[in-house]
Protein backbone atom coordinates (compact mmCIF):
# COMPACT_ATOMS: atom_id res chain seq x y z
CA UNK A 1 0.00 0.00 0.00
CA UNK A 2 1.09 3.26 -1.05
CA UNK A 3 1.72 6.29 1.43
CA UNK A 4 -1.40 7.87 -0.56
CA UNK A 5 -4.56 7.98 1.19
CA UNK A 6 -7.85 8.21 -0.47
CA UNK A 7 -9.42 11.18 2.05
CA UNK A 8 -12.41 12.37 2.94
CA UNK A 9 -14.59 9.67 1.45
CA UNK A 10 -17.33 11.21 3.41
CA UNK A 11 -18.79 12.89 5.86
CA UNK A 12 -20.12 11.40 8.88
CA UNK A 13 -23.33 13.77 9.63
CA UNK A 14 -24.21 16.75 7.46
CA UNK A 15 -22.06 20.30 8.09
CA UNK A 16 -24.76 21.71 10.93
CA UNK A 17 -25.52 17.89 13.06
CA UNK A 18 -21.44 17.86 12.48
CA UNK A 19 -20.47 20.73 14.32
CA UNK A 20 -22.91 20.13 17.38
CA UNK A 21 -21.27 16.56 17.27
CA UNK A 22 -17.81 18.22 17.52
CA UNK A 23 -18.64 21.07 20.12
CA UNK A 24 -20.94 19.34 22.71
CA UNK A 25 -18.31 16.33 23.81
CA UNK A 26 -15.73 19.62 24.13
CA UNK A 27 -17.92 21.78 26.19
CA UNK A 28 -18.73 18.42 28.29
CA UNK A 29 -14.82 18.19 28.98
CA UNK A 30 -14.81 21.87 29.83
CA UNK A 31 -18.01 22.07 31.90
CA UNK A 32 -16.72 19.37 34.10
CA UNK A 33 -13.10 21.40 34.06
CA UNK A 34 -14.43 24.01 35.61
CA UNK A 35 -17.23 22.50 37.88
CA UNK A 36 -14.14 20.65 39.54
CA UNK A 37 -11.29 23.63 39.68
CA UNK A 38 -14.10 27.12 39.99
CA UNK A 39 -14.41 25.82 43.90
CA UNK A 40 -11.23 25.22 44.72
CA UNK A 41 -8.78 27.93 43.43
CA UNK A 42 -9.07 30.28 46.13
CA UNK A 43 -8.46 28.28 49.31
CA UNK A 44 -6.99 24.38 48.66
CA UNK A 45 -5.12 25.68 44.99
CA UNK A 46 -3.81 28.66 46.64
CA UNK A 47 -2.01 27.21 50.12
CA UNK A 48 0.17 24.48 47.31
CA UNK A 49 3.30 25.60 46.94
CA UNK A 50 4.16 26.21 43.14
CA UNK A 51 7.44 26.76 41.39
CA UNK A 52 8.48 30.24 39.83
CA UNK A 53 7.16 29.27 36.34
CA UNK A 54 4.07 28.16 37.15
CA UNK A 55 1.34 31.09 35.52
CA UNK A 56 -0.94 33.37 37.10
CA UNK A 57 -4.79 31.97 37.84
CA UNK A 58 -6.14 34.27 34.91
CA UNK A 59 -3.47 32.34 32.34
CA UNK A 60 -5.50 29.49 32.78
CA UNK A 61 -9.24 29.90 31.59
CA UNK A 62 -8.02 32.29 28.48
CA UNK A 63 -5.54 29.30 27.36
CA UNK A 64 -8.40 26.59 27.89
CA UNK A 65 -10.46 28.31 25.96
CA UNK A 66 -8.55 29.39 23.01
CA UNK A 67 -7.36 25.36 23.12
CA UNK A 68 -10.84 24.02 23.75
CA UNK A 69 -11.81 26.01 20.90
CA UNK A 70 -8.95 24.33 18.60
CA UNK A 71 -9.98 21.08 19.49
CA UNK A 72 -13.70 21.87 18.87
CA UNK A 73 -12.13 22.39 15.43
CA UNK A 74 -10.10 19.53 15.24
CA UNK A 75 -13.08 17.51 16.10
CA UNK A 76 -15.65 19.02 13.14
CA UNK A 77 -12.57 18.40 10.87
CA UNK A 78 -12.10 14.63 11.69
CA UNK A 79 -15.72 13.79 11.37
CA UNK A 80 -15.13 15.15 8.21
CA UNK A 81 -13.07 13.11 6.85
CA UNK A 82 -14.02 9.70 6.74
CA UNK A 83 -12.87 7.08 4.62
CA UNK A 84 -15.34 5.40 2.29
CA UNK A 85 -14.67 2.14 3.97
CA UNK A 86 -11.91 -0.67 4.24
CA UNK A 87 -8.50 -0.38 6.30
CA UNK A 88 -8.50 3.24 5.97
CA UNK A 89 -12.06 3.36 7.43
CA UNK A 90 -10.84 1.25 10.08
CA UNK A 91 -7.89 3.57 11.28
CA UNK A 92 -10.41 6.33 11.18
CA UNK A 93 -12.46 5.20 13.67
CA UNK A 94 -9.12 4.02 15.80
CA UNK A 95 -8.17 7.73 15.33
CA UNK A 96 -11.69 9.04 16.26
CA UNK A 97 -11.59 6.52 19.55
CA UNK A 98 -7.86 8.04 20.31
CA UNK A 99 -9.58 11.74 20.22
CA UNK A 100 -12.60 10.82 22.49
CA UNK A 101 -9.74 9.13 24.76
CA UNK A 102 -7.75 12.46 25.59
CA UNK A 103 -10.92 14.11 25.52
CA UNK A 104 -12.10 11.77 28.48
CA UNK A 105 -8.84 11.96 30.19
CA UNK A 106 -8.99 15.76 29.54
CA UNK A 107 -12.57 15.64 31.52
CA UNK A 108 -10.99 13.51 34.60
CA UNK A 109 -8.08 15.36 35.03
CA UNK A 110 -9.58 18.52 36.84
CA UNK A 111 -11.94 16.24 39.23
CA UNK A 112 -8.94 14.65 40.35
CA UNK A 113 -6.31 16.85 40.94
CA UNK A 114 -9.07 19.51 42.32
CA UNK A 115 -11.71 17.85 43.97
CA UNK A 116 -10.04 14.95 45.00
CA UNK A 117 -6.28 17.23 45.49
CA UNK A 118 -4.65 13.77 44.32
CA UNK A 119 -1.66 15.03 42.93
CA UNK A 120 0.20 12.33 41.90
CA UNK A 121 -3.16 10.30 40.49
CA UNK A 122 -3.27 13.75 38.59
CA UNK A 123 -0.19 13.77 37.01
CA UNK A 124 -0.76 9.80 35.54
CA UNK A 125 -3.68 11.38 34.20
CA UNK A 126 -1.75 14.36 32.60
CA UNK A 127 0.67 12.15 31.38
CA UNK A 128 -1.54 9.30 29.92
CA UNK A 129 -3.59 12.72 28.70
CA UNK A 130 -0.01 13.71 26.89
CA UNK A 131 0.48 10.17 25.35
CA UNK A 132 -3.03 10.03 23.93
CA UNK A 133 -2.99 13.66 22.63
CA UNK A 134 0.26 12.98 20.58
CA UNK A 135 -2.01 9.31 19.05
CA UNK A 136 -4.23 11.24 18.42
CA UNK A 137 -2.46 13.86 16.24
CA UNK A 138 -0.38 10.67 14.79
CA UNK A 139 -3.26 9.29 13.94
CA UNK A 140 -5.88 11.91 11.98
CA UNK A 141 -2.32 13.49 10.58
CA UNK A 142 -3.30 10.89 7.65
CA UNK A 143 -7.02 11.65 7.47
CA UNK A 144 -6.95 15.46 8.22
CA UNK A 145 -3.85 17.42 8.41
CA UNK A 146 -5.04 20.70 9.51
CA UNK A 147 -7.42 18.96 12.43
CA UNK A 148 -3.73 17.15 13.02
CA UNK A 149 -2.17 20.53 13.65
CA UNK A 150 -5.12 22.11 15.45
CA UNK A 151 -3.98 19.85 17.99
CA UNK A 152 -0.27 20.83 18.35
CA UNK A 153 -0.65 23.49 20.76
CA UNK A 154 -3.12 21.82 22.93
CA UNK A 155 -0.29 18.83 23.13
CA UNK A 156 2.42 21.47 24.53
CA UNK A 157 0.02 22.53 26.46
CA UNK A 158 -0.75 19.48 28.07
CA UNK A 159 3.39 18.92 28.42
CA UNK A 160 3.58 21.96 29.96
CA UNK A 161 0.62 21.47 32.37
CA UNK A 162 2.30 18.12 33.34
CA UNK A 163 5.12 19.51 34.24
CA UNK A 164 4.02 22.15 36.25
CA UNK A 165 1.39 18.70 37.79
CA UNK A 166 4.72 16.77 38.64
CA UNK A 167 6.68 19.92 40.02
CA UNK A 168 3.75 20.82 42.00
CA UNK A 169 3.38 17.18 43.92
CA UNK A 170 6.99 16.90 44.24
CA UNK A 171 7.06 20.29 45.95
CA UNK A 172 3.99 19.23 48.16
Amino acid sequence: MSGRIAVPGRAVLPPIPRIAAAILPVVLAAATGSLSTSPNIEGWYDTLRKPAFNPPNWVFPITWTILYTMIAASLWRLLGARPVAGPTGRAWWLALAAFFTQLALNAAWSPVFFAAHALGAGLVVALAMLVMVLWTIRLSWRFDRAAALLLVPYAGWVAFASLLNGVIWQMN
